[in-house]
């Protein structure tokens, strides 16, 4: 992996107005712009060719949603998507848009980079992704598709370099190539018999893992006991009290709560596959 180097600009010299951002020898640009600039906004590069995101926050469930959309000219996409949303057509509420132009897109590549974007979100499953419809069979000349597959690399290291993981994967590849990684580490008590790993962003339990069937009201706070019956609800943890994806906490002690239904010091409980603890490991 090599390093890139990355120009940002505050248009207005605040980060909370616009700020574009592009990657040295890249002909593709990211404009970050709120929903409450969009209408007066004169810039040329958002009334290009391009694709775009709109992230949403769900203040009930502090859940994270994205509509993911191309466009001929994005302004204008824009300020349908404002209009539909006065007359309450969208019921999605956007407060930020984050924007892809580049020299020579034209319709066929990003409705290409549509497909592939939604794609990707809805596999790193960190957001809810709102598009419903997208042009699975765009298409291309195979060379085409390689520039467009360099083009979406961009745009993960571009929206990730402005706060919105929704392009990443919980864990990397490599942490995924083999099962019995010396990173891993698991906790077995009760039912529960469950494997996780430390990432940059706090801890995940990856899919697969039991968690205990019952909770223990006095020990669990009322947050991880909802946060348990949001993810039975959901599917993320099936009939069977088994996680069927990959799900991130912010500390192996919250990890571990939501695996054995009560209150419990994580560093003391997840141990690696020779039976060291992590506050041990940690402690190295």
């Amino acid at each position: 992996m090599h390093g890139k180097s990355i120009e940002l600009f505050l248009v207005n010299g605040s980060a909370d107005s616009i700020v574009t951002a592009e990657l040295s020898n890249w002909n593709g640009k990211a404009i970050k712009i709120p929903r409450i600039e969009v209408s007066d906004c004169k810039r040329d590069d958002i009334q290009e060719p391009g694709v775009y995101f709109l992230f949403c926050k769900d203040e009930e469930n502090d859940e994270d949603s994205v509509y993911i959309g191309e466009a001929e000219n994005v302004k204008e996409r824009l300020l349908q998507h404002l209009r539909e949303a006065a007359t309450e057509k969208e019921k999605y509420y956007w407060n930020t848009a984050v924007i892809f132009t580049g020299r020579d897109l034209n319709k066929a590549l990003i409705r290409y980079l549509e497909n592939r974007l939604v794609e990707i979100a809805k596999n790193s499953r960190r957001y809810e992704v709102l598009t419903k419809n997208t042009y699975k069979n765009t298409v291309l000349k195979e060379s085409q598709i390689a520039e467009m597959e360099e083009f979406l690399d961009n745009i993960k290291v571009l929206v990730n370099a402005m706060g919105y993981k929704v392009l990443e994967p919980l864990r990397n590849d490599s942490s995924q190539q083999h099962d019995r990684n010396e990173n891993l580490l698991y906790l077995k008590t009760g039912t529960a018999d469950a494997v996780g790993e430390i990432t940059s962003e706090g801890f995940v339990v990856l899919k697969g893992s039991k968690i205990n069937e019952k909770t223990f009201g006095k020990s669990l706070s009322k947050g991880m006991k909802a946060i348990r019956e949001k993810h039975i609800a959901s599917g993320l943890v099936n009939e069977e009290h088994i996680t069927t994806e990959d799900i991130l906490f912010s500390s192996s002690s919250a990890a571990a709560d939501f695996v054995t239904g009560y209150s419990v010091s994580g560093p003391a409980v997840w141990k690696n596959i020779k039976g060291k603890s992590l506050r041990e490991i940690e402690s190295e």
